[in-house]
């Protein structure tokens, strides 16, 4: 196209074209903004505060070198534009910066805090990954992260325990946060009736059926694991939960429902056929009350019309999960139903109460 010949519509449509690729070339930013403002404690020092902090009060209350307080402005801009802080009127005319809810899930000390969830999933090891999608793409290599690393997420991490613990942390955060509202909720509630037993499979260190166990005392629960997560984990447990060592492929300890919580979405189709098969066989049950209880997201299909305002988020984490795993997905609910077909389920139940997640209940 000759630039002469430009409209004033065409060229309108060529510079939004540019901005969403600017947009998008600079979204990382965001990101690295997010993990800036936890590794200097910004929502911590501003609840410890009590009330809104103006920018002077703020940079000399965080752990900043003097001749970078006036980048300060620059970096609780672009953290207030992405909702993480409000901007408040002070008694003195200037303003201050506040907590939204979303800073407040991230203190530290919040009961429900996020956090070392953000922390970790922002690390170097989960997003370095990313570069590398075309070499894997090309190459055939197991995952971007395997042609990085010359190896698994799950054998690196093996090698790596400081990660390992701090991976464990944030999936404890996320365990703790999600339990929280569906221990509070009626319609999980339901789920419950007529068991008596329930296994975790990949549970880690229990902090979800800990949760669990508490809200329904009548359960006896199970947590099977790696035996390098479970060990010594059973001599601080309560009379009603048991830790198991072992490997879901293998076997899966019998109980009237079993439960995977994202657990299905890092692995290939043919991995989650074989672990379903075992948590099938697991199950006491075969009646009404014996099922399979999954937590995850179901991504909308490409030709729903009806696409949710967290199809997006769905879409990223599905990529990270393609960066780490490379067979690793988020999935429709059409690929869900073809896994449970194929591991010898004969029905299943979506109940969207998790805002991005889902209870999906399925049945023998």
């Amino acid at each position: 196209m000759d630039s002469s010949t430009f409209t004033n519509e065409e060229a309108k449509e060529l510079l939004e074209a540019q901005n969403n690729i600017w947009k998008h070339t600079f979204y990382y930013l965001k990101s690295m903004a997010l993990k800036c403002a936890l590794q200097l404690d910004i929502p911590d020092t501003i609840h410890k505060h009590g009330k809104p902090m103006s920018l002077n009060e703020l940079a000399t209350s965080l752990p900043i070198h003097p001749n970078n307080i006036p980048s300060l402005d620059r970096l609780m801009r672009i953290l207030e534009s992405s909702n993480f802080f409000s901007k408040k009127l002070l008694e003195d005319g200037g303003y201050g910066f506040d907590l939204t809810l979303s800073s407040q899930l991230l203190r530290k000390k919040h009961p429900l805090t996020q956090a070392q969830f953000a922390l970790t999933l922002l690390e170097q090891m989960l997003t370095d990954p990313s570069h590398h999608l075309a070499s894997w793409f090309q190459n055939g290599a197991e995952s971007s992260f395997h042609v990085l690393n010359g190896m698994s997420f799950w054998e690196q991490v093996s090698h790596d325990s400081k990660f390992n613990q701090r991976f464990n942390e944030a999936m404890e955060c996320d365990s703790r946060f999600v339990t929280s509202l569906l221990v509070n909720n009626k319609s999980f509630k339901g789920i419950f009736e007529g068991i008596e037993t329930l296994v975790d499979v990949g549970g880690g260190n229990g902090t979800t059926v800990k949760a669990i166990t508490e809200a329904y005392p009548w359960l006896k629960c199970s947590v099977l694991d790696l035996p390098h997560v479970v060990q010594g984990l059973q001599e601080k447990a309560s009379s009603n939960v048991k830790f198991v060592a072992g490997d879901m492929f293998e076997g899966v300890p019998p109980a009237d429902a079993v439960l995977l919580k994202w657990m299905l979405h890092g692995w290939s189709d043919n991995d989650c056929i074989k672990i379903l098969k075992q948590c099938r066989e697991a199950i006491l049950s075969k009646n009404k009350e014996g099922k399979v209880i999954i937590i995850d997201f179901v991504v909308e299909s490409e030709n729903d019309e009806m696409k949710s305002k967290e199809t997006n988020t769905k879409y990223l984490f599905d990529m990270l999960l393609m960066s780490i795993f490379g067979d690793g997905k988020e999935r429709t609910e059409h690929q869900l139903k073809n896994l449970f077909q194929q591991a010898g389920f004969s029905d299943y139940k979506i109940n969207p109460i998790l805002g991005l997640r889902s209870i999906i209940e399925v049945y023998p």
